[in-house]
């Protein structure tokens, strides 16, 4: 039987529950066993599988009857709304990176020095090559990104990207959470077309791709 390994305890336990029930585990209408037989199988203590249980409960899929136990009400449950709330959260954050960047890659285009565009194409292969993890991944991809911002010239636009950065940074490891997927090759090719379009000095063609590729991420969490 599988235990709860990390917190929190009682969102896990009641996943793992909810898990139990779609797998046919019990039937519809079917009583649940007491807290004391399922604290042990989740390696939880009892008041955890309550809070487990009224979790459930929220969302449906459970019944709790006065005196009499807890029944299956439902054998699935609609998206958790906080989950619901955190990927709307997700979307207007990148929405708020493509006011910043799609307009910062167009002004670097413009603008880039030798020294920009080194810096761009060393913050490039440092993306392609720091994928071991969701964290080192995004650190490195806003790194990538800042440094087309600052070749922009434009102080308020670097300004406004250091101050989004820690909302950012969170934003972007939930999206990829979420996903459960990060750094394939058409992802990288993206941003290979990004720093050829500065490189070029194709203002339009940087404007584009870099609302083209923040636009796919918003698309892919709708």
């Amino acid at each position: 039987m599988p235990q709860v390994r990390r917190t929190p305890l009682a969102d896990q336990a009641a996943e793992l529950l909810l898990q139990r029930i779609r797998s046919g585990e019990w039937a519809l209408g079917a009583k649940l066993p007491g807290e004391t037989t399922l604290g042990p199988q989740l390696g939880v203590g009892r008041s955890t599988v309550r809070e487990a249980i009224r979790q459930l409960v929220g969302r449906g899929v459970l019944s709790s009857r006065q005196g009499a136990g807890v029944y299956v009400t439902a054998l699935d449950a609609p998206e958790d709304w906080d989950a619901v709330l955190r990927r709307s959260d997700i979307v207007a954050v990148i929405e708020g990176r493509i006011a910043i960047e799609s307009e910062a890659a167009a002004l670097a285009a413009e603008r880039r020095t030798p020294a920009d565009l080194r810096a761009i194409r060393r913050a490039l292969a440092q993306r392609e090559q720091l994928g071991e993890s969701i964290e080192a991944h995004v650190d490195a991809d806003t790194g990538f990104h800042r440094s087309i911002v600052v070749a922009a010239h434009n102080p308020i636009l670097a300004e406004l990207f250091d101050g989004f950065t820690p909302r950012l940074r969170e934003a972007m490891i939930e999206m990829l959470r979420i996903r459960g997927e990060f750094d394939d090759a058409a992802d990288h090719d993206a941003h290979a077309r990004l720093a050829d379009a500065i490189a070029h000095k194709d203002a339009e063609a940087a404007r584009s791709l870099s609302r083209e590729h923040l636009r796919s991420l918003a698309d892919a969490l709708s």
